[in-house]
């Protein structure tokens, strides 16, 4: 994070005994005295437990950022993201969604894994709008507990929290602000460009230009790349199968020449859990030889033909393997009625959006000028 916390201000011995009695963190000392005394025992019961993941990393993460700055802001911004993240986890049980705990990287943020994919895009932004929405609840508590205590640290833990959230409306991918612009209109996105580009700018950062340049190369594979697939040729994808021609034989039919091509019967269906959800997967037969193999293509995809060229493959000993080629034909599939959102719904998504996003503005603003009166 570039965002600096605000240092406290040089006070008396006595005013700053005064001061540390209003931290709202004091209770966390002797935790940190337990921890570093017993560490292994701690570390070790935090490998069992569905959240102890979480709470590893939340820990490293919190310490990464002890080491730079105080230890009550280090705190206060694990606990600003770890808000937003259970925004998005909060919003996904409602809608019905397994996600893992919440998991933080330093420097990078946090993260939380869907288990399974939204099937529809007013999903996807509801997810998506949960995180802003309660993280920006939890920066408010923070300003209204520095305020209400007089501790300003709690003032720049609140400005990060804001600026977090803020930072996380910008429409591009993967930030909640390109997610949510598929239930308010697509054309966001082209905005998120722009805006994208001059916060990279801006702040210098490394990171966001990585994924303002990942954006950019995916909305040109989306809408300039795949258009000219889908009109202009087929993909195909093969895999190679070596079988002995006793396989023929034992079955009572020919072994077929070389360079002999057959139309395979298949199946075809996209996973929507698993290990290949979101992708197509395909069963191929050749049912006189009992030959049936399962292919994989990495999107949705409508698949226009399936069939296998014969090879054989000769050795020094003189043995022969018969090399199957099964290709697939196929188009790329994109699930238009995923994007139909009713207009109410887009207005409800874009009031909300854009009401947010005043709201954090002037947050900041004020956040920034009550910090400007202490120093």
């Amino acid at each position: 994070m570039e965002q600096s916390p605000t240092p406290t201000p040089n006070n008396s011995d006595n005013k700053k005994t005064e001061s540390e009695k209003k931290n709202p963190f004091w209770f966390l000392a002797p935790v940190a005295v337990f921890i570093l005394a017993k560490g292994k025992f701690v570390l070790s019961l935090l490998k069992f437990g569905k959240f102890g993941g979480a709470i590893t990393s939340m820990v490293i993460f919190t310490g990464t950022y002890a080491l730079m700055f105080p230890i009550s802001f280090a705190i206060g911004l694990a606990v600003m993201i770890f808000i937003h993240e259970m925004g998005h986890v909060f919003a996904a049980k409602r809608k019905g969604l397994p996600v893992s705990a919440p998991v933080f990287i330093p420097f990078l943020g946090a993260f939380i894994n869907m288990k399974r994919n939204p099937r529809d895009a007013v999903t996807e932004a509801y997810i998506a709008y949960g995180g802003p929405l309660i993280g920006t609840i939890g920066a408010t508590l923070a300003f209204g507990l520095g305020y209400g205590l007089d501790y300003p640290v709690l003032y720049s833990v609140a400005y990060i929290g804001f600026f977090i959230n803020l930072f996380n409306l910008v429409p591009i991918h993967p930030l909640d602000g390109g997610r949510i612009s598929v239930a308010i209109t697509r054309w966001l996105w082209v905005i998120g460009l722009v805006v994208g580009l001059g916060l990279v700018i801006y702040l210098r950062s490394i990171i966001l230009g990585i994924f303002w340049v990942m954006f950019a190369y995916d909305l040109y594979k989306k809408f300039v790349q795949k258009k000219k697939s889908l009109s202009e040729e087929r993909l195909v994808v093969s895999t190679q199968y070596y079988v002995s021609p006793d396989t023929f034989l034992q079955n009572l039919t020919y072994i077929p020449g070389e360079n002999h091509q057959r139309d395979l019967i298949y199946t075809a269906f996209t996973e929507l859990t698993g290990k290949h959800e979101g992708k197509t997967v395909v069963r191929a037969r050749w049912d006189v030889i009992d030959f049936e193999e399962e292919m994989v293509i990495m999107s949705q995809a409508v698949i226009n033909r399936v069939y296998a060229k014969v090879s054989h493959m000769g050795s020094e000993t003189g043995d022969t393997s018969v090399c199957i080629t099964v290709y697939i034909e196929y188009q790329e599939f994109e699930n238009v009625k995923y994007y139909e959102v009713p207009s109410a719904t887009r207005w409800k998504f874009g009031l909300a959006y854009s009401g947010l996003i005043i709201y954090l503005a002037i947050m900041m603003y004020l956040v920034h000028e009550q910090i400007n009166l202490l120093m």
